[in-house]
């Protein structure tokens, strides 16, 4: 089994499937720190079998955080910004975790999985950073924090097949729990004979479930997993398929939407600040403060009504005048024509608004659109 505690600061980490991915033919990148499959062949094919029948991922440089105690509820509530303590066991909340001065120090996913229990989901990047502010956050709570990024792996189903592909796998009492899980919602499964956690979530815009096993169960979850949704048109899937199907979904990634220098309120995140919760929580202060003021800029999509596509870092332009930046941008597999998140200034974001983007010295003509860009079929 690969060594994930393996690497050093010029030599990333890697999963327990990354001989898995070895044999399919993947294409590598450090991503967060890990040592991360790229693509297998055809990052446009691996995106299309996503959005028609089913993609596998491989997430396991995401971290895992579990919380337990009798104030795991209000210790998560003094942490983070949302309200932790109104989920129902086997639910999860999508959430932010704040510096003093607002800052988005990472966006994660908390289940509860007992009234004492949660699993809290940094990204891979920013989950020793997590770890480290847990731990801070924690003084003088009856909770324990463990740190199970090490020995867990993390597997996902995405795409329109996904939950048929899953339900030939379980044992036929649990068949119900797949067909009938909501989204946001996690219970205890067993696939292909293995005890796993099974969330009905993603990051792709399409229906989907995310797996969470122990590293010595990966390959052989892996291995099930790709043999049972080859006939379904499962393929594996990268991180490239993976970043152009959430940007059509417009969902915000760490180190392009969302960082240290933005605030929740810039970037569509304000609903989820819960200030009418019982706990102070960290942040709480400067929030308030943003929220009375209003942001300065605000994070918009856009639509290409030209050929090229918008990248991350081109100015956005209204005539002449830079009025923001592009976060993440790039042709839309899907829909045909680019697509772009950006940061603008708030005067320029109404949909319908036309602005420019100076892609190299050339400007190009974009659109303010609403998003999600890409909306499946319910």
């Amino acid at each position: 089994m690969t060594d994930t505690t393996a690497g050093s600061a010029t030599e990333p980490r890697r999963t327990a499937l990354h001989d898995e991915h070895e044999r399919l033919g993947a294409s590598f990148t450090d991503f967060g720190g890990w040592d991360m499959p790229l693509k297998y062949g055809s990052e446009l094919a691996e995106h299309r079998a996503v959005r028609e029948a089913a993609g596998l991922f491989d997430l396991s440089h995401m971290g895992e955080l579990r919380v337990r105690g009798p104030q795991a509820a209000e210790f998560l509530n003094t942490a983070l910004v949302g309200d932790l303590g109104r989920i129902a066991v086997g639910r999860a909340k999508y959430s932010l975790i704040c510096a003093e001065d607002g800052g988005i120090i990472d966006d994660l996913i908390s289940y509860r999985l007992a009234e004492d229990e949660y699993l809290v989901v940094p990204n891979a990047g920013n989950a020793g950073v997590v770890a480290e502010e847990f731990a801070a956050r924690a003084g003088g709570l009856d909770v324990e924090i463990t740190d199970e990024t090490a020995a867990t792996s993390l597997i996902a189903v995405q795409g329109p097949r996904s939950a048929e592909i899953l339900s030939g796998l379980v044992p036929e009492e649990q068949r119900g729990l797949v067909a009938d899980m909501k989204y946001y919602a996690a219970a205890p499964a067993q696939v292909a004979g293995l005890q796993v956690l099974l969330a009905r979530t993603g990051y792709t815009g399409e229906d989907g479930f995310e797996l969470y096993v122990p590293n010595a169960h990966a390959a052989e979850l892996w291995a099930a997993l790709l043999a049972a949704g080859e006939p379904f048109g499962l393929i594996p899937a990268g991180l490239a398929a993976r970043d152009s199907l959430r940007l059509e979904a417009g969902m915000p990634l760490y180190g392009n939407e969302l960082s240290r220098e933005t605030n929740p309120f810039e970037v569509g995140l304000g609903p989820i600040v819960s200030f009418a919760k019982p706990q102070d929580f960290v942040g709480r202060e400067a929030l308030e403060r943003l929220k009375e003021a209003g942001p300065k800029r605000v994070l918009v999509g856009l639509v290409g009504t030209g050929r090229r596509a918008g990248r991350s870092g081109y100015p956005v332009l209204a005539g002449d005048q830079p009025i923001g930046v592009v976060t993440s941008g790039q042709p839309s597999p899907t829909l045909g024509y680019p697509i772009a998140l950006a940061s603008i200034a708030p005067e320029f974001a109404e949909p319908g608004t036309s602005v420019a983007v100076d892609l190299r010295g050339k400007s190009e003509p974009f659109e303010v659109v609403a998003t999600p860009f890409y909306r499946r079929a319910q």
